[in-house]
């Protein structure tokens, strides 16, 4: 059976937005597992992914406080139907990512990450996928707002997009 993912970082509630947009909302509701790779800023948008995702896979980021730092972790980890992922927030500089990457995450096939707000996927010369679904609220210096879907089947990932989010 599929698993339908959803991959977002970088909320930044209510900093940059003050609330997720709809699309969003009915992604993460939709999806079997639900990944954020952090900067949430507040504990509150913890509380309603937590509510609305069937499994939620989460870490803090770099603008999280101690109230977040508490309940989340630096980093994750997961397998799912055999597929072996590792979240973070950051992973530094983007000049040499998937090398440094490879040497810190050796047992993962799917690094997630944030950050950046800029949306990323390549893969290491080892084979680890890195992917970074950019920001669904705060867009910086890219033409949209975005997150990731993809599926995990038969063993493997598939089908991993980039979503543009519509303003609502």
């Amino acid at each position: 059976m599929p698993l339908n993912l959803v991959l977002i970082a970088d909320t930044h509630l209510p900093k940059r937005a003050r609330k997720l947009p709809e699309q969003v909302w009915r992604a993460v509701e939709d999806a079997d597992v639900v990944f954020h790779a952090g900067d949430w800023v507040e504990a509150a948008l913890l509380d309603e992914f937590e509510h609305r995702s069937r499994r939620l896979l989460a870490v803090y980021g770099n603008n999280d406080g101690p109230d977040l730092r508490r309940r989340l972790p630096e980093a994750a980890s997961t397998t799912l139907d055999g597929v072996r992922f590792a979240m973070v927030h950051e992973t530094g500089q983007a000049k040499g990512r998937e090398l440094r990457c490879e040497a810190l995450y050796p047992d993962a096939d799917v690094l997630v990450f944030g950050h950046s707000h800029i949306p990323w996927d390549t893969v290491s010369p080892g084979g680890l996928r890195l992917l970074n679904p950019g920001s669904p609220t705060d867009r910086r210096r890219q033409p949209a707002c975005t997150f990731m879907e993809a599926v995990v089947d038969g063993g493997r990932l598939a089908d991993v997009r980039l979503v543009e989010v519509r303003r609502d």
